[in-house]
């Protein structure tokens, strides 16, 4: 694995956190068995917003249209 700064200049305490980040992310990534499915971010997932009542129209519903009231 190779990791390259492009801008700044990173404490050498910076550095390795940065690294113990990458490293645990790999990590997790690597014990997931081939196939299985990954779990999905709470942001990402469309049920999130579908599982809300939708707004009623009004003059402010352009507001309520995609954020949950």
């Amino acid at each position: 694995m190779t990791i390259k700064v492009v801008r700044g200049n990173p404490t050498p305490e910076e550095l390795a956190a940065a690294l113990a980040v990458v490293r645990a992310r790999a990590a997790a990534a690597a014990a997931v068995p081939p196939g299985a499915p990954s779990p999905r971010d709470a942001w990402s997932d469309p049920s999130r917003i579908a599982a809300h009542r939708l707004p009623q129209p009004g003059p402010t519903a352009w507001g309520r249209t995609y954020w949950p009231g």
